[in-house]
């Protein structure tokens, strides 16, 4: 529900930006891209919490929990900061050296600019979020989800169009209503966590630590392999928007209306495999291998299945799907194209996923690394380059790079996962945690 909420907040985005037009659905489209790329970067080094949570209170050792947790704290603030300044220097010299269509560039820079007031809140949300989600507490993460989603669409309705005394910014307002909403959402979760009783065995708010080198260390070499693994997804997605972006107002709407809808999908899978991740951690800190091989191939499936359902609802639904984003009819044809080539790759993305977050729970995060690299940026990225820049061919083609770079990954991480959960491998893996 967490990540179906999160999704929501990207599909009322698109909803609303397509209402008043295709340059400002054009704009949150290429914005949100350059956006998006960075925080997938912090996304997978916050994400290192999640799996290390998990073994710990797998283990009964939960009082260690809040070590990785300051420390976490410690490292979102910096890449938050790091993040903002790179984006106020670089996204507008970025977008105009890329050559986005002029019609929406300068809203299409005033959107990631605003939207990065965001980043030091949202990477401490993270923080907050993946170690509620280690052991298992993912209540709190829903509600402050669907919290997001419906303050979300309340400051768009503020901020796009002019409404509640508020100025009427268009595509820059909904970027400023996402920096405020996720200032929003770090508050409400870290003040549950504060609060609540069943945190206080983690010692989260014990002391102020300052930095601990051997603990941030560890996030740092489980999480950068984890950061680079999706970063070689999204960012594959987001470089080929940005691509997009060079022809023209309605083939960059029309990208952004069937990226928003396979997106959304996504969502489920990608909270399968979170969930994978946790309950195979569990297992392995309580000593069973057994367990833990079945959760990571159960996983696997659920994710293939899911999305190989959303496949046959988006074959048969198309249509009505595109008509929500946008009534314009050259907008609306390009995106059917796109739709169909979502609905070939859509069983591989959950596959890979769903094996993706198998082997975090193992701590396996530099071959799968190394694989999605190989997948997405030396297969993938290449074909959709020529077709969308080279050969300007018909949009759909561009989508031929995520047909063939998911269908790989999704094939190497599950041979991946075969090997590593093989039983008898796991105790190499379980190694002791710093005290």
């Amino acid at each position: 529900m967490n990540n179906l909420a999160i999704a929501g907040m990207a599909f009322a985005d698109a909803i609303m930006a397509g209402q008043i037009g295709a340059s400002e659905l054009s704009a949150v489209a290429v914005g949100g891209s350059v956006w998006f790329l960075g925080f997938t970067v912090g996304l997978g080094l916050m994400m290192a919490i999640s799996p290390i949570a998990a073994r710990l209170y797998g283990a009964g050792k939960v009082a260690l929990i809040g070590r990785y947790t300051r420390q976490g704290l410690w490292l979102a603030l910096v890449l938050g900061l790091i993040f903002f300044a790179f984006i106020q220097l670089f996204a507008g010299p970025l977008l105009t050296f890329v050559g986005i269509d002029i019609a929406f560039r300068d809203m299409a820079i005033g959107y990631v600019e605003a939207i990065v007031f965001g980043a030091p809140a949202v990477f401490v949300f993270l923080a907050f979020r993946f170690t509620t989600e280690g052991i298992g507490h993912t209540r709190p993460i829903m509600i402050t989800s669907l919290l997001a989603l419906i303050c979300n669409v309340i400051l768009n309705y503020a901020f796009m169009f002019g409404n509640f005394g508020a100025p009427e910014l268009g595509a820059v307002g909904c970027g400023v209503a996402s920096a405020i909403t996720m200032w929003l959402i770090m508050i409400a979760l870290g003040g549950h966590i504060f609060f609540h009783s069943q945190y206080r065995p983690l010692q989260i708010f014990s002391r102020i630590s300052p930095l601990r080198m051997p603990i941030l260390k560890e996030i740092i070499s489980l999480g950068f392999p984890i950061s680079m693994t999706i970063t070689a997804e999204a960012g594959l997605f987001s470089a080929v928007s940005i691509l997009v972006g060079t022809r023209g107002p309605s083939i960059t709407a029309a990208h952004q209306i069937a990226l928003n809808f396979a997106s959304t999908m996504f969502m489920i899978p990608l909270a399968l495999s979170a969930a994978t991740t946790i309950r195979i951690g569990h297992a392995l800190g309580v000593g069973d291998p057994v367990a833990a091989r079945l959760s990571g191939f159960t996983g696997i499936y659920m994710c293939g299945l899911f999305m190989a359902m959303s496949a046959m609802v988006l074959l048969v639904f198309k249509d009505t799907v595109v008509g929500i984003y946008t009534q314009d009819p050259t907008v609306q044809a390009i995106a059917i194209s796109m739709l169909l080539m979502a609905a070939v790759f859509q069983v591989a993305d959950g596959i890979q996923i769903g094996a993706a977050g198998a082997l975090r729970g193992y701590k396996d995060t530099r071959v799968p690394m190394v694989i999605n690299i190989f997948s997405f940026w030396v297969l993938a990225f290449p074909i959709s380059y020529l077709a969308a820049v080279t050969y300007r061919a018909p949009p759909a083609y561009i989508w031929l790079g995520f047909v063939i770079g998911l269908t790989i990954a999704a094939f190497m991480l599950t041979v991946r996962y075969t090997k590593v959960s093989r039983v008898g491998r796991q105790a190499t893996q379980n190694k002791p945690e710093p005290a």
